[in-house]
């Protein structure tokens, strides 16, 4: 096996290194990493042999138990699987378009499949399929609000039990078998740095096992304090108790807050049951659970962008909520222009001030625009709002270590990352095309800003799914526990069906509303009858 190893690098260096159990021989051509291979010390045979990019990337070998741990097995992902599809599935009307948006989120499976053997090659392409789909989905209800909703079969009774089952199965799982990757230990070392006033970021900040963890935003580590103050950390890379309480949480704020989600959408008890249902599908969608599985820190992410809409009414918390989760991970900054705009984009909102409306040259009537006076005092209460909360995320990193060095290791170690698990990170050659669809994703974002003009609260979820979408589209490092960063609004605005009265089309919060002053009736009895 090693011979053919060097004939197929060519001429090489080798540089055995002595483990616990192995020994693992480096080749490298040129001060690069090409080859790895690992050698049984008393037998002298080859184990394993790498290429590629597999050789300093672990996470690309298909080992098992890596991500996901027994959640991997089919005899538990494929029931979950089936629970999730049939357990929302309309058996009377079976050819819903919903139906296949629910074969879509199941078919990142496909890929994952060629991910677990190893086969990055294959499975990262495939990961794009569902995407794009979606992506198109999302954008489809979000502008033409058509959505044909979901209606399962079994009785909402059934799917509060299945609720409870499933999420005590969840927990158990992630306390019985499963495993804190890198980067939900990044949460508990940096709550242990905040708790004993050490700066979260810097080049010698956090440990050698876990040297690069300081790279998400502040909020990330400061979400993981109450977990560490409860279950402490020992100072090693060990079972991480307040990881794995952490994640539990914030699997459970997703799940509280998609209920309360669906009785924003529809009216009285079928807005309750709408709540159950996208409660539902969460405990019951693999991907879900495979970040349980994992404790890493996207569930945050998804729980302040669910709770997000479901504060959409009020222009304040909905501004906090997206600031707390672009400080925990940056990709929510692409929602602030659908947030600042709200339920009405500023298409045709403009007006011409009175003495210039007889203003005859094109330029003289563009000069003369201007936003209403009430709607411009919404965009600046958000935006004062929205830098105010992120000012003050940025209190502590400004003083340790400072503003300089809190961009270098976060947002430009991001710009800077290369990674073989997106198509990008693989065929180089496409970069032209990834900074192309970089751009037009902000492009698109902000256009959100302007249409559609008038937008219900389901169509403002696929909206935000399809911008988080586009942006996961761009990225450089993509991964399968991104994907509950969109679905809790993905799948709200399909069970959505857009011939129900909705709760609020274009109402908006009193902050945003102009309230009329209530008539005044003499005469009228006030005392009961």
């Amino acid at each position: 096996m090693i011979e053919r190893l060097r004939r197929r690098l060519g001429e090489v260096s080798a540089v055995p290194t002595a483990t616990t159990d192995h020994w693992e021989v480096v080749y490298t051509q040129n001060g690069s990493p090409v080859g790895l291979a690992f050698v049984d010390p008393e037998s002298g045979k080859v184990t394993q042999a790498w290429t590629g990019p597999q050789v300093i990337w672990p996470m690309a070998r298909g080992y098992t138990g890596q991500f996901g741990h027994i959640l991997n097995a089919p005899y538990v992902w494929l029931p979950l699987a089936l629970i999730f599809f049939f357990g929302l599935f309309d058996f009377r009307r079976w050819r819903r378009v919903a139906h296949l948006d629910l074969l879509f989120l199941l078919g990142f499976g496909v890929s994952q499949l060629y991910f677990n053997r190893g086969e990055i090659g294959v499975s990262a392409p495939l990961a794009y399929i569902p995407l794009i789909y979606l992506f198109a989905r999302m954008l489809w209800i979000g502008f033409r609000g058509r959505g044909t909703g979901l209606r399962p079969s079994a009785p909402v009774v059934w799917l509060v039990v299945a609720i409870v089952f499933l999420f005590g199965f969840r927990v158990a799982l992630n306390v019985a078998d499963s495993a804190v990757i890198d980067v939900g230990y990044a949460g508990v070392i940096g709550a242990d740095r905040i708790q004993h006033g050490d700066a979260i970021y810097g080049e010698q900040a956090f440990p050698e096992d876990n040297s690069h963890g300081d790279t998400y935003g502040p909020v990330n580590y400061a979400a993981y304090v109450p977990f560490e103050l409860a279950l402490p950390w020992s100072g090693h890379w060990d079972d991480l108790p307040a990881a794995h309480a952490a994640t539990i949480f914030f699997d459970l704020a997703a799940i509280v807050g998609l209920f309360l989600l669906g009785k924003q959408l529809l009216r009285g008890r079928r807005g309750r049951d709408l709540g159950v249902v996208l409660a539902f599908a969460w405990t019951a969608f693999p991907y879900t659970d495979f970040v349980m599985q994992s404790n890493s820190n996207d569930g945050l992410v998804a729980a302040f962008l669910i709770w997000g809409l479901v504060a959409f009414a009020s222009l304040g918390w909905r501004a906090v909520l997206l600031a707390l989760a672009a400080g925990a991970k940056f990709t929510p900054l692409f929602l602030v222009p659908l947030y600042l705009t709200g339920y009405r984009g500023l298409a045709g909102r403009f007006i011409l001030r009175r003495p210039e409306r007889t203003a005859r040259t094109k330029w003289e009537r563009i000069t003369a625009l201007r936003l209403p006076s009430s709607l411009a005092t919404r965009i600046l209460y958000f935006g004062v709002v929205f830098a105010s909360v992120c000012a003050l995320l940025l209190v502590y990193p400004a003083v340790k270590p400072g503003l300089a060095a809190t961009w270098e290791r976060t947002i430009q170690s991001q710009l800077d990352r290369t990674s073989p698990f997106s198509i990008w990170g693989q065929l180089t050659w496409l970069q032209p095309l990834q900074t192309l669809l970089l751009l037009a994703t902000v492009a698109g974002a902000a256009a959100l800003a302007l249409v559609p003009r008038r937008r219900t609260l389901a169509q403002v979820c696929a909206l935000s799914a399809a911008v988080i979408i586009a942006t996961e589209l761009t990225l450089e490092h993509w991964f399968y526990l991104y994907i509950p960063w969109f679905f809790g609004m993905a799948i709200a605005a399909i069970a959505v069906d857009a011939s129900e009265p909705a709760r609020r089309a274009v109402v908006v919060s009193r902050r945003e509303r102009v309230s009329k002053p209530p008539s005044r009736r003499i005469g009228l009895a006030t005392s009961p009858r």
